[in-house]
């Protein structure tokens, strides 16, 4: 489920955000202040942090400078959400690194518009549409996989890591790359777990017949094909 974090120092405003995406299928975190926003970014990154301009401490755009100059935070997607409607204000804002600026008041509807087009151009895979390459379809609404008609049965870190590979089809990424991206930058796991699932996921694959769709790419990581080939371990 796609996590949004809301950074609100108004308790109402940031609970009727929080009800909205919610009822979108969103998991939503709340923060009041900047001190609150940051400590939860250091917990577990978000997939998206909806940042009010004003708030205790420190400005969020001095939240949003801050994370673009941090490599851990520097592609997090970030939506300004102030009152401050002048131009120079939303130069400010976009200058500083956000990648959308929505002024209140706005509607629910917007949001959630701006919402899902920032997460098609920074991760498409954190959206609810299927994938599809070569025959194999994931559908993450339903929660299923099949090749060519055939169901398939994965287990949720599988169907993740599948997700993913399948979501950028044909490039190939490390160990370290696959435990940031499907477990989590604060999950600290051996390396060595991401074979164990990969070869989880080439086993529930084989039923179908595809499991030479996950490659090894020696000396630099796996990727997901469409070319049929030999697999090299």
């Amino acid at each position: 489920m796609t996590t949004i974090l809301v950074v609100e120092d108004e308790p109402a405003i940031g609970e009727l955000i929080a009800i909205n995406l919610r009822h979108a299928g969103f998991k939503v975190v709340l923060a009041e202040t900047a001190e609150a926003a940051q400590s939860a970014v250091d917990g577990v990154l978000p997939e998206l942090v909806l940042l009010d301009w004003m708030l205790p401490g420190q400005s969020g755009v001095s939240l949003a400078r801050r994370w673009r100059a941090d490599a851990r935070t520097r592609a997090l997607p970030v939506i300004m959400l102030t009152a401050r409607a002048d131009e120079a204000d939303k130069i400010a804002g976009l200058d500083a690194g956000a990648d959308d600026y929505l002024t209140k008041p706005f509607s629910p509807n917007e949001l959630l518009a701006r919402i899902r087009a920032v997460l098609r151009r920074r991760q498409p895979e954190a959206l609810d549409a299927a994938v599809s390459v070569a025959g194999l379809i994931l559908d993450p609404g339903t929660h299923r996989v099949s090749y060519e008609g055939q169901e398939l049965k994965l287990g949720p870190t599988e169907f993740r890591l599948l997700h993913f590979l399948m979501s950028h089809a044909e490039r190939v990424h490390s160990r370290a790359q696959l435990l940031d991206r499907v477990w989590g930058d604060h999950v600290f796991i051996e390396e060595r777990t991401v074979d164990v699932h990969i070869k989880r996921l080439r086993e529930a694959l084989a039923v179908g017949q595809c499991s030479q769709m996950v490659e090894t790419v020696r000396g630099a990581g796996y990727r997901l094909t469409a070319q049929a080939g030999v697999r090299v371990d």
